[in-house]
């Protein structure tokens, strides 16, 4: 066992903040050896602020005192105390995977407790993985019974656990987003040019993959390129959100239909929009009740028309009726750091976003708790269960340790 050195958390900060945390260490919560906090107030002023051209979305933000290496060296932020509990007395983070300028690590992150392992797919927009109309993304997997305590106590085990491609049969084209979904993985497809339209998938977690199409058309008309999907706790449907960056980078046609969030039934076939009025509609997830959805909107990034500031990068909450419809839309959350992409909550209620510099966590109320900081984009990531992640960072892949335990593991429905 590694044992965390620990620091007081009240010296480094002051005011009501130190308050909080001092009470914090009288219980015996402490900086784990991996953690460190960061005083939001050392930077509420600073002075000479950078212009729009040198500091925007696609900067990283590094906190006056600190530098990226310095960020990264113990990557577990405490911007609240509420964070200790969820990162626990000895979190760690692990570097398993780096593939070089190929983005092989990027969404699609499901985890199956019966074989313990993880599924995630390559970025198909990305230049640099020589998909678009050529070929499709791949599916890929990792055993987490490689990953054992020796390894997740280094920060490089680079080599230890192996990549294995899952080949579904029949090919998910393009596929994105995915969800656990009766005992199987429910894929969101992309699309891939003007004859293959976006679809939902549904496939085996067992060789030989075996795939089926659920759901690829809206009264005959194809979606624009289906991003994420998510499921409904309470009632078992299929909810996704359907955007255009299949155009926008390359490899679909120009808009045809709306960007929105789609509810499906599978059991009665109805198909029906749940949300409209997005620029970019892409993570989505649901709080552990039901109650709240949470989407968010990736509008800054417009693919080959560039970036435009002034469109979203934030997660919107609503609430979810008993019938399964949303209402109540509120801002939840801006990103300053590139866009929140993939969501997914713990078992007590708190949203983890996919950010520009990592993943950050806010309770429900919408407060910044902490980050988990990679210093480079992480699109998705998973819970495997209790205490375990996997972040998925394009061209690198992550094992983190820490308290907190996903919700909905393996859900049936």
């Amino acid at each position: 066992m590694v044992h965390a050195r620990r620091t007081s958390l009240a010296p480094l900060l002051s005011g009501a903040t130190a308050l909080l945390l001092a009470t914090a260490t009288a219980q015996g919560n402490n900086v784990p050896a991996q953690a460190q906090v960061i005083n939001q107030k050392s930077f509420n002023v600073l002075g000479d602020v950078p212009p729009p051209t040198v500091a925007n979305y696609s900067t990283l933000f590094i906190p006056p005192g600190t530098t990226k290496d310095s960020l990264f060296e113990k990557p577990f932020h405490i911007y609240d105390e509420e964070f200790l509990d969820i990162i626990g007395a000895n979190p760690t983070l692990t570097l398993l995977k780096s593939s070089g300028t190929n983005p092989m690590f990027h969404e699609a992150a499901v985890w199956v407790p019966s074989t313990d392992d993880v599924f995630f797919v390559q970025n198909a927009g990305d230049p640099a993985a020589g998909t678009g109309l050529n070929r499709s993304a791949i599916i890929q997997r990792i055993s987490l019974s490689q990953v054992t305590a020796d390894v997740s106590a280094e920060r490089n085990a680079t080599g230890k656990v192996d990549v294995h491609l899952a080949v579904a049969t029949p090919a998910i084209i393009n596929p994105n987003g995915a969800t656990n979904y009766r005992n199987r993985i429910l894929f969101a497809g992309e699309g891939q040019g003007s004859r293959v339209a976006p679809a939902l998938y549904v496939m085996s977690p067992n060789a030989p993959y075996n795939a089926t199409v659920i759901l690829d058309n809206y009264f005959g008309r194809q979606f624009n390129s289906i991003n994420d999907v998510a499921i409904n706790p309470r009632t078992g449907d299929i909810y996704f959100t359907d955007t255009t960056y299949g155009y926008v980078q390359d490899f679909r046609p120009e808009t045809v239909i709306q960007k929105q969030v789609w509810r499906f039934n599978e059991t009665s076939g109805a198909v029906a929009v749940a949300a409209d009025g997005f620029n970019m509609p892409n993570g989505i997830t649901f709080s552990p009740d039901g109650q709240h959805a949470y989407v968010t909107d990736t509008g800054v990034i417009q693919g080959f028309f560039g970036r435009n500031s002034s469109f979203p990068s934030s997660i919107y909450r609503y609430d979810v009726e008993e019938d399964g419809t949303f209402s109540n839309r509120k801002t939840f959350a801006f990103i300053a750091t590139g866009v929140p992409d993939g969501v997914h909550v713990d078992t007590k209620g708190n949203l983890y976003a996919g950010c520009g510099d990592g993943v950050h966590v806010y309770n429900p109320s919408g407060k910044l708790l902490g980050k988990i900081w990679i210093g480079s984009t992480v699109a998705n990531f998973q819970f495997a269960g209790k205490g375990r992640m996997v972040i998925l960072a394009e061209t690198k892949l992550y094992y983190a340790t820490l308290k907190a335990e996903g919700a909905f593991p393996g859900q049936l429905y």
